[in-house]
């Protein structure tokens, strides 16, 4: 185990249980060598924490336990993957939803590592070196409480890279590797009472975004009877709801021709079904194209919904300026387009923009389209994807539902 001095003025977030430990902020290391356990203490030598330092993570040291008769070991990481799973038990009964966040990183204490839960499957993300080196346990203390059909992993592209690790996808069965034939089928889960298909080892993130749930929900009792248009709109799930709420149409745009086929695969599926109203499919035009250029083009007082969901802009606060100027661009752009009254729902996910920062950027948005705003909602992940108060990057995704109108 090494013993870590953390440098004089460098401990106050740590004491405040922030987890993120920087090379700059360690005044010496002693024993130890490679990745392993780290008693962290202050220049006074004052117990701070246990942690796992890796000098070769793009997060040096992160920080586990404030407990000072923690004992640290395999059953330790064990025990907060099912800590983890035991907060979502509510999530297993729900007889409408079986897509939820199974572990939420570092804020459910976890570094570097996102499980969500599709149906009988599970996919894993994994972020940083502490994850990678701990996967074996992770994978079979999730077996051993869910018994999943299948569990997926993949890497981050955009962490996994900077931590150096694998981008190679790989699946799990029984806690053993495994691989999967051609003629393995899509999964199938229900979010919500619609239904959706996820491909394996493809698609954005785990493959579908459970933490917009609610917020789908929301936007849903603002589309009866209007003109909606959904700007990157992935698969579909936000157009999926737009037209079981009443929708008179709905045009998705995304980036992906892929992803718009697979939306419309989805539509289908769930007008099959009876979630949709019958004719949903002759109310849904796709349309692949960047969001940024399309939203310039279309024509002026069309939509009376327009919902704004944009991929992450700021991986880091050193990018945040940039993103800023893209969210104020997209979003001033929908305010002078969209009918006097019209809805937009509008997120980020970057965490490096705060909420109060990202609702500054809509008024100056706001201002240069020359129309009011009036905030209806304020949206969040749901409770599966908890915020932790000592991290609040955990908190990166916010919305609102806002109502725009013409000043006269």
């Amino acid at each position: 185990m090494y013993r870590i001095t953390i440098a004089k003025g460098k401990e106050k977030q740590l004491l405040k249980h922030h987890p993120w430990v920087f090379s700059g902020a360690i005044r010496s290391i002693e024993g130890s060598e490679g990745a392993d356990w780290a008693e962290i203490r202050s220049e006074d030598d004052r117990f701070i924490a246990y942690g796992w330092y890796d000098e070769k993570s793009h997060v040096t040291l992160h920080l586990l336990s404030w407990d000072r008769e923690e004992r640290l070991s395999d059953e330790f990481v064990s025990r907060l993957v099912k800590e983890a799973i035991f907060r979502r038990r509510e999530f297993f009964s729900l007889g409408d939803t079986t897509a939820f966040r199974l572990i939420h990183g570092e804020a459910d204490f976890i570094p570097g590592v996102a499980a969500d839960c599709y149906g009988s499957e599970v996919r894993i993300i994994i972020s940083s070196r502490f994850a990678a080196h701990f996967l074996d346990v992770i994978i079979a203390t999730i077996d051993r409480y869910l018994s999943p059909s299948l569990i997926q992993v993949s890497t981050d592209p955009f962490y996994g890279p900077a931590d150096g690790l694998s981008d190679k996808v790989t699946y799990y069965r029984g806690g053993e590797e495994v691989t999967l034939g051609e003629d393995e089928g899509n999964v199938q889960f229900v979010e919500s009472g619609l239904y959706f298909e996820s491909a394996h080892g493809k698609g954005q993130k785990s493959g579908f975004y459970a933490d917009q749930r609610n917020n789908r929900n929301i936007v849903e009792r603002y589309a009866k009877d209007r003109t909606v248009l959904d700007v990157c709109s992935y698969t579909g799930a936000f157009t999926l709801h737009a037209l079981r709420g009443g929708a008179k149409s709905v045009d998705a745009v995304d980036s992906s021709e892929s992803a718009l086929r697979h939306l419309l695969f989805q539509v289908h599926l769930n007008e099959d079904k009876g979630t949709i109203p019958a004719g949903s499919r002759e109310r849904v035009t796709i349309k692949s194209a960047d969001a940024f250029d399309y939203i310039r083009e279309i024509e002026e007082d069309k939509y009376d919904l327009i919902i704004l969901d944009p991929p992450k802009l700021a991986r880091t606060k050193s990018k945040l300026e940039n993103a800023q100027k893209a969210y104020k661009d997209l979003n001033r752009v929908a305010m002078t387009k969209i009918r006097d009254g019209g809805i937009i729902a509008t997120f980020s996910c970057s965490g490096a923009m705060t909420r109060e920062l990202f609702q500054l950027t809509l008024a100056w948005a706001a201002t240069d389209a020359n129309v009011e705003i009036q905030i209806l909602e304020t949206l969040s992940a749901g409770s599966d994807h908890p915020v932790r108060l000592s991290f609040p990057e955990s908190e990166y995704l916010k919305g609102f539902v806002l109502r725009v109108l013409r000043k006269k």
